[in-house]
């Protein structure tokens, strides 16, 4: 059976460009969206095994849609498809429960690959930025280069800090309260002496913590 695969840009000459590309006798396109809400119905109607997603959308934000397409097709795994070679949007990608991230100047080979390697549930086919993000916010042992006495739960969360993630998307990736991540937040910054965020994630880089 080939893959079902939904479509969701909302750019129409994309959708077009991208169906009639992988449209093959292991890819079947069963339909196409263009915006998250969109993306949504067509999930919930067509129950897809593979779900294309832009990540920015007529302005608006796509990764926000995958946990929503995902609850409405709880089988089907979403790859974004990205303009933006950004480390932010990979974690946030992998945060919300992204399966790979493909770039849009990949060729045709790479997004089939990619298709229909998520419908298998095998490795991102991005093995870089990809696959180091969803490691690093994996980690929770301390670093080595710091005398800092971060718990390892801290030192999780300023990894995800200093890859941009809100509270809200590091709650969501630890499957913790928003609460508990202020309170890590706060004892991280103490600890270390820093003021803010920004400081925190210069400082995880510059320790290789990030």
């Amino acid at each position: 059976m080939p893959t079902k695969l939904l479509i969701v840009d909302d750019h129409e000459m994309v959708r077009r460009g991208i169906a009639e590309m992988v449209d093959t006798a292991d890819v079947h396109v069963v339909a196409e969206a263009a915006d998250g809400d969109a993306g949504v119905t067509a999930a919930r109607r067509h129950k897809p095994d593979v779900v294309l997603l832009d990540v920015r959308m007529d302005g608006k934000d796509g990764i926000d849609a995958i946990k929503r397409i995902r609850s409405a097709a709880p089988n089907a795994r979403v790859v974004m498809l990205s303009a933006f070679d950004n480390s932010t949007y990979v974690a946030r990608a992998v945060s919300a429960g992204a399966h790979d991230y493909v770039l849009k100047t990949a060729s045709r080979k790479e997004l089939l690959e990619a298709i229909c390697g998520a419908a298998k549930n095998a490795a991102p086919s991005r093995s870089g930025e990809f696959r180091r993000i969803a490691g690093a916010m994996a980690k929770r042992e301390a670093p080595t280069t710091t005398d800092v006495p971060l718990t390892p739960r801290e030192t999780q969360v300023l990894r995800q800090v200093a890859l941009g993630l809100s509270n809200r998307e590091i709650a969501d990736s630890l499957e913790i309260s928003i609460e508990t991540v202020k309170e890590h937040v706060q004892n991280l910054l103490r600890k270390t002496a820093l003021d803010d965020r920004t400081q925190a994630a210069v400082w995880a880089i510059r320790h290789g913590i990030a």
